[in-house]
């Protein structure tokens, strides 16, 4: 019996983007990086990711890692149990 070759990557059709979440978190990191009067500039420079990466995440075009959050999280010295706190309530209450 011939083995087949294993490819590398997802498998077609997979994907591990939904756009929902993202926008979510994107939401509460931009709200609360505002309300703490942070730069987006500078919140990337303190979880050192590029700015532009920072706000594809915000914006919720790109879902971040958990490394990433953790990161954030860090530079907007909160938990990160307080922005995911955040996204849920966000996906619970979309018009909010």
């Amino acid at each position: 019996m011939k083995k087949r070759p294993i490819q590398r990557g997802r498998p077609t059709g997979a994907t591990t983007y939904e756009a929902e979440p993202a926008r979510a978190f994107g939401e509460a990191v931009r709200a609360l990086r505002t309300e703490r009067g942070v730069a987006q500039e500078t919140l990337a420079h303190l979880a050192d990711v590029e700015r532009s990466h920072l706000g594809k995440v915000e914006r919720g075009e790109h879902m971040p890692t958990l490394a990433l959050i953790l990161k954030i999280a860090r530079a907007l010295e909160c938990s990160s149990a307080e922005l995911m706190a955040d996204t849920e309530r966000r996906l619970a209450n979309p018009e909010s």
